[in-house]
């Protein structure tokens, strides 16, 4: 071979890779600089697709959240959650959250929501589709917050049908982190240690989950409508003018004489914890090193030239190399080996406290059965209160256990401690009145204990099907026409712990 046809097909060789790799790196840059700019999309664009047409990975990435599929019925579980809410709409129907993918057609599919014949009906308000939905925030723009929140859940069936998206956290224009419901920010200011004002990029990376990943009530609002009527909306209040812990939570709802429902069984004032993984994340080890939400559940990705952050929001743990690895010095499996350790002790003291708690309530309606006055119960009655509001704070707030394992460990022995407070008042009581040996009923399943409180489940599950069969039905009808959600988003099987 002449030296010239070696020294060419040489220089070959080495220059095509050179030369693809050029233009990888240049349509590498290309896409880069497509992710930073700003593109064109309308002011709280609900349907997340519209966004993916410019942020094709976060928008892959974010329906990767289809994956966490699995219903877990808790009521399943752990029957005594049955007794311990009886009378209220978790003790009909309660499976653990999956991914974002399914957080709208959850809630619509859940017993909790009921079954409207219209949209003036139905056992929820509103302020029941505040996290589930881009929507939301569209249409408090459109009708005004009070307006919003005032009325029955399914007022708002044919508008909210997009699941948490883009607009929940994006601004349009700068692509900016941005808090898009104005009660975060009254209650940040009425907490006062960090007002919102004053809230830096690496907050917002944390402030955009609070908004929905947090403690909160639904506020009874007086206001006018625009014909002059009187309206009363219920609006999504953060209870954190007195703190952040359980305890100056519970007082805040004690000074206002607030109650989330009356207890069927033992007449107790009661309180729902709803998810306050902020308030506890605050107390731990996390979240005093000034680490955001997104750096665990979030974590950036690089593809090629590309880096950003990936949407498939989950447990760190499904890729631990990615998160927890970054500043944990343990192998994979050690570090499962320690959160398997902390969720056990979680769950042993949770144990505790449900069996505790759900004889308690029993325990009381024997009380009353026997002719207690309200006088006699009022002190057990507290301690009932506040145990179990002190149980679901720690096991509500999803990953508490990982978040702030020494806090949630400690309200769950001062649950533990009230709900038996509670216990020893009350056989005092049934004592007074001739009980002393009483024993409350037992139970092994969900369906039996549902059975003790009275519940219809055969007709809510009927009624359900009804629903989803006809109004929901009309909703879908409605928003395709219109054309105003997502298809991609909402393309699975329905499934649910009442249809197994």
């Amino acid at each position: 071979m002449k030296r010239s046809t070696f020294v060419t097909i040489a220089s070959v060789v080495i220059m095509v890779p050179m030369l693809l790799l050029v233009f990888s790196i240049k349509e590498n840059k290309a896409e880069q600089a497509a992710i930073n700019s700003v593109p064109e999309i309308a002011k709280l664009e609900p349907k997340s697709a519209e966004w993916g047409r410019y942020y094709p990975r976060q928008y892959d990435s974010y329906l990767e959240t289809r994956k966490s599929d699995e219903i877990k019925d808790v009521l399943k579980q752990d029957p005594n959650l049955v007794v311990m809410w009886a009378g209220y709409g978790f003790s009909k129907d309660y499976n653990a959250p999956r991914g974002h993918y399914y957080i709208l057609e959850d809630n619509i599919n859940s017993l909790r929501t009921g079954a409207p014949v219209d949209q003036k009906t139905g056992p929820m308000p509103t302020a029941c589709w505040t996290c589930k939905s881009p929507d939301v925030p569209r249409l408090i723009e459109e009708k005004g917050e009070l307006d919003f929140f005032t009325g029955k859940w399914a007022r708002w069936g044919n508008e909210i049908v997009n699941p948490v998206g883009c607009a929940d956290c994006h601004d349009n224009e700068t692509m900016r982190l941005t808090v898009t419901r104005d009660y975060l920010k009254r209650g940040l200011d009425a907490e006062g240690s960090e007002p919102f004002a004053d809230a830096n990029h690496q907050d917002m990376r944390t402030l955009v989950c609070v908004q929905c990943h947090s403690e909160y009530y639904f506020k009874k609002t007086t206001w006018t409508d625009p014909t002059g009527g009187e309206q009363v909306a219920k609006v999504v209040t953060f209870p954190w003018d007195n703190g952040l812990s359980a305890e100056d939570i519970e007082s805040y709802y004690d000074e206002r004489e607030f109650t989330d429902w009356t207890h069927k069984l033992s007449r107790t004032p009661m309180l729902k914890a709803q998810h306050p993984g902020y308030e506890t994340f605050k107390t731990g080890i996390h979240g005093q090193n000034n680490l955001a939400c997104a750096d665990c559940h979030m974590p950036y990705v690089r593809e090629g030239g590309v880096k950003y952050s990936s949407h498939k929001i989950g447990s760190p743990l499904e890729d631990i190399q990615n998160t927890c690895l970054n500043c944990h010095g343990e192998t994979e499996q050690e570090f499962k080996d320690i959160i398997a350790r902390k969720l056990e002790r979680k769950n042993e003291l949770a144990n505790i406290a449900t069996g505790i708690l759900a004889k308690a309530h029993l325990e009381a309606a024997k009380a009353w059965e026997l002719g207690a006055t309200e006088a006699e119960m009022k002190a057990a009655l507290m301690d009932i209160r506040h145990g179990q509001w002190r149980w679901d704070f720690a096991v509500a707030a999803h990953g508490g256990f990982f978040h702030a394992p020494e806090e949630t460990l400690r309200i769950l022995g001062s649950a533990i401690n009230k709900a038996q407070d509670a216990r020893f008042k009350l056989r005092v009581i049934l004592a007074k009145y001739g009980a002393v040996d009483y024993e409350a009923p037992g139970y092994a399943t969900k369906e039996e204990a549902q059975e003790l409180i009275g519940l219809p489940m055969e007709k809510l599950v009927k009624d359900k099907m009804e629903f989803l069969g006809t109004v929901r039905e009309e909703w879908v009808e409605d928003a395709a026409t219109r054309g105003i959600y997502d298809p991609k988003t909402r393309e699975m099987e329905f499934s649910t712990s009442y249809s197994e």
